[in-house]
């Protein structure tokens, strides 16, 4: 029976780690984590902690114009050019309506 398939349900996000045939589970470095296993973890539980939130370029499908959108805005959203809707409002992270193209903004 394969670690992976005792530990999967108990240890979230540190499967990769125990399959690995030369790497035990207490070899894992806790000091020094992978970056899988850190993006699986809470904002505050990561070793260093930071936001799960950025900011993202959306284009307007129709006039082709450029909008800075907040990933978690919970408002809509509307293009500067034409007035057209980019986002929906959701409960978490913004929708975007079909058509626009996204691309996140280096930090």
């Amino acid at each position: 029976m394969c670690i992976r398939d005792r530990y999967q349900r108990r240890v979230r996000g540190l499967c990769t780690l125990l399959c690995q045939p030369t790497m035990g589970f207490f070899d894992a470095d806790l000091a020094y984590p992978t970056v899988r296993v850190e993006r699986l973890k809470h904002k505050r539980a990561r070793l260093v902690q930071g936001p799960n939130s950025f900011f993202v370029d959306c284009k307007c499908p129709q006039c082709f114009a450029v909008t800075t959108v907040y990933s978690h805005a919970t408002t809509e959203v509307k293009c500067a050019g034409c007035d057209e809707k980019l986002t929906r409002q959701t409960g978490g992270k913004v929708r975007f309506v079909e058509g626009a193209s996204v691309r996140r903004k280096k930090d």
